[in-house]
């Protein structure tokens, strides 16, 4: 029943904009603007005194009648959680980079450089060309 009791109180927390009556609600922010979207990195405690990371993503949009609002995405992410959550997103991060890194090594080397060369199965084989000759009939 901890866990209801949890997600209630941080419901209650999250409806009501105003810091409870303790001012311990929102104890922590970081904002990170990034393009047309802001992040809004939130620590919070509930009256038990859990902390917990809200983290909400908010984006400017706009109605037909050209009247913006923000649409908003929130996560909550809790402290017995947080090793894991770290420990992952790194993961995730690093393998985007390899990936994103590595697409641009490709893209710059020329097609011929990642193909293996292939030897001559004839040992009599040349590859020397004499252009002169290829107008003439050797035969």
């Amino acid at each position: 029943m901890d866990g209801y009791d949890k997600n209630e109180e941080l419901e209650k927390n999250e409806n009501n904009n105003e810091t409870n009556h303790n001012g311990r609600d929102e104890i922590f922010s970081k904002v990170v603007r990034a393009g047309k979207r802001t992040y809004f990195l939130d620590v919070k405690t509930t009256r038990r005194n859990d902390y917990y990371l809200t983290i909400t993503e908010s984006k400017k949009r706009f109605n037909r009648d050209g009247k913006h609002y923000f649409d908003k995405h929130k996560v909550f992410l809790y402290k017995e959680d947080f090793d894991k959550f770290t420990e992952n997103l790194h993961e995730v991060i690093d393998f985007i980079k390899n990936a994103v890194q590595n697409q641009e090594n490709e893209s710059f080397e020329p097609a011929e450089a990642n193909a293996e060369v292939e030897k001559p199965k004839d040992e009599n084989y040349t590859s020397d060309i004499n252009f002169d000759d290829l107008g003439e009939n050797k035969e």
